[in-house]
Parts: C-alpha cells; sequence; structure tokens
C-alpha cells in the first residue's frame, strides 16, 4: 500500500493511505519525549479490506453517522439509502467515503491533499459530490484536517474523521483512565437503533455530563438507560456553536500516564464521542495486537446524526453552486 508521510519541526508524523483517505499511524510524544503510535489500524492493506471494524482511521462521508430507516426526503422527493446497520444507513454506506480510493498528492513535508469524486447514486444519494480533504501537521502540534465539497444536484453532506485513538501508545490498554471534557451542557439520547429520538437532553446530573474534566471510566457501569443502550458511551454532544465558522474548542482528553493530551477544535455543531465498546478482539491489528473492549476512542466532529428526519436539528443538505467547508483539529501536548 502507497503511504503518504507528513512530519511536524516538532517531530510528529502520521501516515496516510489512498483507501479510505485513512491516517494509518499517529506518532506524538509523551511527558518523557518518547514517540509513539496512538492510532488504531493494520501493517498492511488486507488488515482494512478485512476487517470486521471498518472505519479504523478512515474519512467518513456521504453522511457520518446513522440515518434512521436508511432514508430521508429532500425536496418532497424520497430517497432510499443502503442498509448496513441493521435498518439504518450508517457511516454513508457500503460506498463510503471508507471504502474507496482516494487520490493523493502530497503538496509540502507537512500537508497532504486527498480528493474523490462521489457519482450521483451512490448508495442512494442524490447528486455529484467532489470532495477535497486535507491533512496538515502544523508546527502548534496540530493534525488539522479540512474538508471541502461542491455538488451538482441538491444532497446531504456529513464528512468526518475516525481514527480510534488510545493515548497510552500501548494499544493493549484500556482507555477508561483518559480524563475526558466535553465543552457541551447537552447531548441527544438514542433509540435502541442508536437513532436520535430527537431530544435534545442536558448533562447535568447524568453520566454524559463531562462539563469538567472525569475519568472514561468513573461512571461507565452507572444503572443509566442510555449507557446499557450503547453499550456505554456512543453519543453526540451539543456543542456551544455561536457561529458556523468559529472554531471552538469541543473537547480535551488527558492520559495520566502518557502525559498525553488531545484537544478537539472544529466549526460542527456537534461531536460524537465513541468509547470502543463493540471492540471485542475479533480484529488483530498491528503488530498482531488483538483490540479489546474499550481500547480506543474516537471523538468525531460532525452534524448530528439522523438531521435529513429531525427538522429542529441542524440543517445538512447541500445545494449548487454553494461550498461545504469543515474543520477539525486534533491539538497535542504532554504534560
Amino acid at each position: 500500500m502507497k503511504t503518504f508521510t507528513i512530519k511536524n519541526q516538532n517531530g510528529l508524523e502520521a501516515h496516510i493511505i489512498e483507501y479510505g483517505a485513512r491516517i494509518i499511524r499517529l506518532l506524538t510524544p509523551d511527558k518523557s519525549g518518547k514517540l509513539e503510535d496512538i492510532v488504531l489500524g493494520y501493517d498492511s492493506l488486507d488488515g482494512y479490506l478485512n476487517s470486521n471494524e471498518k472505519y479504523f482511521g478512515a474519512a467518513i462521508g456521504r453522511y457520518g453517522n446513522r440515518i434512521a430507516k436508511a432514508q430521508f426526503e429532500l425536496d418532497n422527493k424520497i430517497y432510499s439509502l443502503l442498509k448496513n446497520n441493521g435498518e439504518n444507513s450508517l457511516h454513508g454506506g457500503e460506498k463510503g467515503f471508507h471504502n474507496v480510493y482516494w487520490t493523493a498528492k502530497q503538496v509540502d513535508e507537512q500537508t497532504v491533499e486527498m480528493t474523490y469524486i462521489s457519482a450521483d447514486g451512490d448508495d442512494g444519494f442524490p447528486g455529484t459530490v467532489q470532495v477535497t480533504m486535507i491533512y496538515a501537521l502544523t508546527n502548534n502540534n496540530e493534525l488539522r484536517i479540512d474538508y471541502s465539497a461542491t455538488t451538482d444536484k441538491t444532497t446531504i453532506l456529513n464528512l468526518t474523521h475516525h481514527s480510534f485513538f488510545n493515548l497510552t501508545g500501548d494499544l493493549t490498554k484500556t482507555i477508561n483512565n483518559h480524563v475526558l471534557q466535553i465543552c457541551a451542557d447537552y447531548y441527544t439520547p438514542v433509540d435502541s437503533g442508536l437513532i436520535p429520538t430527537g431530544e435534545i437532553a442536558p448533562v447535568s446530573g447524568t453520566p454524559f455530563d463531562f462539563t469538567s474534566p472525569t475519568a472514561i471510566g468513573l461512571r461507565i457501569e452507572t444503572d443509566n438507560e442510555q449507557l446499557k443502550v450503547g453499550k456505554g458511551y456512543d453519543h453526540n454532544w451539543v456543542l456551544k456553536t455561536e457561529n458556523i465558522d468559529d472554531l471552538l474548542i469541543a473537547a480535551k482528553i488527558y492520559d495520566p500516564e502518557s502525559g498525553r493530551m488531545m484537544e478537539v477544535l472544529t466549526n460542527e455543531p456537534g461531536i460524537q464521542f465513541y468509547g470502543g465498546n463493540f471492540l471485542n478482539g475479533s480484529d488483530k491489528g498491528k503488530k498482531d495486537v488483538p483490540y479489546n473492549f474499550r481500547t480506543a476512542f474516537c471523538l468525531e466532529t460532525q452534524h448530528f446524526p439522523d438531521s435529513p428526519n429531525q427538522s429542529h436539528f441542524p440543517s445538512v443538505v447541500l445545494e449548487p453552486n454553494t461550498n461545504y467547508f469543515s474543520t477539525c483539529i486534533y491539538r497535542f501536548d504532554n504534560i
């Protein structure tokens, strides 16, 4: 598999492949300066092609997260999508952006540009959509992901990134001791299919309150219906977005063992926190390490799940002659 490498002046390094525009390695220093890989993945392309977990390190589209009953209405027309998550559509279906080959161009030592054209009708989505995604490692120790897109027909679009992180640098260890803060007073509860119920619920007084730094595992066994439904945390938090052009801190996460800290910044209205609840050891990754229960987390910046079917959620409609633009920044430090 052809690998594109980007590095910054401080030694941070990311390796990217064209299949799924995936980040397959991300090396960051711990508190002693030791560089270690902090993302799950595989040593060969075959691993990604044959994995039970399809999304390690991948670009996600056309629609990140779930769409209920794999259908939506747009301009008085019902569009039916491929069902790949029970009765629902997840992460764009089988021809989602994770499962196609992008065109990659090395811009400079710190930047790679990825492009892809999604044809009208791909897995049921309308419009030919042209997407550009730029990965850059800045000298502020930021992995910056900028998405832009256009369409020739009114469509829906919700792009995100799906790295599975473990800040310990040891991919056998649980992430339950990581300390997480999410800058959100509300979240969107889900039903048994992990589709939002439509409620925008306060986190206060619940295990979903990460407004102050809290260990992921501290309340994960609480007798809470939403934790039971998600088998842990697998929910969308509603960010305090005042202006779509603003880049705001959405979350911070810290591993006391390694000293690694990661901040997530975005202009998106939501962020999905997933705690690796469906990892079960059946996938063996780099160096033949089994990826076990809750050995990774994802923080995916996004519009809300099922937004096309929930009129009070922020719109995901993209019109011709308009530009889609979204940014996610993962900023690293150590303490």
